[in-house]
């Protein structure tokens, strides 16, 4: 058995919402588990680049600008 150091995370009414552990605990945690780091999903767009073809009706920066100028 390990023993795991820990911190509770508790909210304004001294709830718990969280724990947290010191890195090479849990690292102990997944190596004993068997657990596998998964690989976070690809975020190269670059095989998109290129691939609109259509007419715009207005350049999509200024397009973006104009909506977040809309925004409370």
């Amino acid at each position: 058995m390990i023993v795991v150091r820990k911190k509770l995370v508790t909210d304004e009414d001294h709830q718990p919402v969280a724990v947290l552990i010191e890195y090479e605990d849990w690292l102990e945690i997944e190596r004993l588990l068997g657990v596998r780091e998964e690989k976070p999903d690809s975020t190269d767009l670059s095989r998109f680049a290129g691939k609109l073809k259509m007419e715009l009706p207005e350049d999509p920066v200024e397009y973006q600008r104009r909506i977040r100028d809309e925004w409370p």
